[in-house]
């Protein structure tokens, strides 16, 4: 009977582990300020390459 009990307490060990990530995970989004949405930038029209949001971002990645 030993080894079902401990068993168990292993499941509820993880059960716990489990609900604690998720709580703390939640916590911290509901601290998190809102980001804010920018609107597109407008294209004037000239085909090639230009400098957008998603650009600048990508680029703020790569610096090391």
């Amino acid at each position: 009977m030993k080894s079902s009990h401990s068993k168990l307490s292993r499941r509820n060990f993880l059960l716990a582990v489990g609900a604690g990530g998720a709580a703390a995970t939640a916590a911290l989004v509901a601290k998190a300020p809102p980001t804010q949405i920018k609107k597109k930038e407008a294209v004037s029209g000239s085909k090639g390459y230009h400098l957008t949001e998603h650009i600048r971002k990508y680029y703020s990645t790569t610096k090391v």
